[in-house]
């Protein structure tokens, strides 16, 4: 990531926990046991289901099927409180292998329930781009729009 962008990424983190510090009193549990879940999910999903996943679309492939690549990122924006330490529904950003238009960009933002807003799951496509044009600086670029939408949803 470039300095541009992780300077941006903090300030866009910094100012959601100021709001959510002005309108919510601290949180009393800590969360180091949800730290250590996560990260276990993380090692699963990178070392167990993204080499099954790779198997079966090489197997797909040589069977003359068409199977793509893909990479997504889940973000669930802390916004806790004294009586429930959850209260963000889980956005994702996907970034997917299209082969009429090349890298397509679909995300799905969720509100947190508790601003009294339906969920729904429903995404939107936020970009597509030819897979020899794709550069670090899109990616960080539609990254950072995601997740700025996120944390202005929650």
């Amino acid at each position: 990531m470039t300095d541009e962008s992780i300077a941006k990424l903090r300030s866009l983190l910094t100012a959601y926990a100021e709001r959510k510090a002005s309108a919510q009193p601290p949180a009393k549990t800590g969360h180091g046991a949800a730290e250590q879940k996560r990260r276990a999910c993380a090692d699963s999903l990178r070392n167990i289901v993204r080499p099954v996943l790779d198997g079966f679309m090489a197997e797909l492939k040589n069977a003359g099927h068409d199977a793509y690549p893909s990479v997504a990122l889940s973000f669930t924006p802390r916004a806790r409180t004294a009586n429930s330490p959850e209260t963000a529904l889980a956005s994702a950003l996907m970034f997917k292998y299209d082969p009429r238009r090349g890298i397509l960009v679909q995300r799905e933002v969720k509100a947190s329930p508790t601003k009294g807003r339906v969920v729904t799951a429903t995404s939107d496509r936020i970009g597509t781009i030819g897979v020899d044009a794709v550069s670090t600086q899109w990616v960080e670029t539609k990254t950072l729009a995601f997740i700025e939408d996120v944390l202005k949803a929650n």
